[in-house]
């Protein structure tokens, strides 16, 4: 495989070269929002630091592969890494909050839910010898269909597509027959008459060209799943002061940058459907008072699956509204 190394090309002065080099995995495209917002926090470290640390971003599961990079940072063998936070749950089942359905319906729900959520999983990730930078999240996930829907009745009888537990579950308590399509097989499916609906970005929908079969956009927000960049505590720990906050200001940066690139690539996805002949709108008011009922459903779930613990993120999250 040929290896994708994003440098941060910066004037930094008076040191010419780095006296310390971090490698910092992420398993997504170059071209992906969150990997140019990785890139832009490398070089404001580097440019802050004066050149004393030089982060060299390996993109496209070019390093490791993205189920390998917490533990590959973990061990030392990369000093920073990002994943998507749901691939965390086993080992850390906090890290599933802000994808439990219908819960966070906004950027200001998610934004809320972090801060409660932060604190919660710095405390796991500190046990496993490793730091949290900086999270943001991916454009909402929204309802695709072939057909208008306006409430639960409409998907009786029709074919949703899934690719996990969660998906699953959504598709059987709508009364949908659940479908396991991987999302590279999605159009095909449509075509063929396999599918009727499903919940994705409207990133995700632009990025595979779903417009064909798919004639409808609902803005359900159904939930906000995060991205986070991390780095191995005991590298974090031997950088020299300045350095440290270097790092730390940068990724506070990064954070704030990478919530509003999120928001825009969500509203030009949706206007890219738009151009593409996708009626987009809001679910009808039944449909979002079903999807609330859901939420409150799929919140005493997960709480019940994850324990006591769960609470100290639902409690604060729901009373802070």
């Amino acid at each position: 495989m040929k290896t994708i190394v994003l440098l941060a090309a910066v004037a930094v002065a008076p040191v010419l070269h780095a006296q310390t080099q971090w490698k910092l995995a992420t398993g997504y495209r170059a071209e992906s929002f969150h990997t140019r917002n990785i890139v832009q926090f490398a070089q404001d470290v580097e440019r802050a630091s004066a050149g004393a640390l030089r982060i060299e971003v390996h993109a496209n599961n070019a390093l490791f592969k993205l189920a390998e990079i917490p533990q590959a940072v973990q061990d030392g063998k990369a000093q920073a890494g990002e994943t998507i936070m749901t691939s965390l749950v086993r080992e850390i089942p906090m890290a599933g909050g802000d994808s439990v359905p219908f819960v966070v319906r906004s950027y200001a729900d998610a934004r809320r839910m972090w801060d409660v959520q932060r604190p919660l999983i710095e405390v796991h990730m500190a046990r496993k010898g490793l730091k949290a930078l900086y999270a943001v999240p991916w454009p909402p996930q929204g309802l695709f269909t072939t057909v208008p829907v306006r409430s639960s009745v409409d998907f009786k009888g029709t074919r949703m597509r899934t690719y996990n537990p969660g998906t699953v579950r959504i598709a059987e308590l709508l009364g949908a027959t659940p479908v396991d399509v991987p999302m590279v097989e999605v159009n095909q499916a449509l075509a063929a008459g396999k599918l009727d609906s499903m919940i994705t970005s409207a990133l995700t929908g632009v990025e595979n060209q779903v417009w064909g079969q798919i004639k409808q956009y609902y803005g359900i927000n159904a939930w906000f799943p995060k991205n986070i960049v991390f780095v191995n505590q005991q590298a974090f720990d031997a950088l020299p002061a300045p350095v440290r906050q270097a790092v730390s200001q940068a990724a506070a940066d990064a954070e704030k940058r990478g919530w509003a690139m999120s928001a825009a690539v969500a509203e030009e996805s949706v206007i890219e459907l738009q151009r593409k002949g996708i009626k987009v709108e809001p679910p009808t008011a039944v449909l979002d008072s079903e999807l609330k009922r859901l939420g409150e459903r799929f919140s005493r779930e997960w709480v019940r699956s994850v324990g006591s613990e769960a609470n100290q993120l639902f409690i604060p999250y729901y009373t802070q509204r």
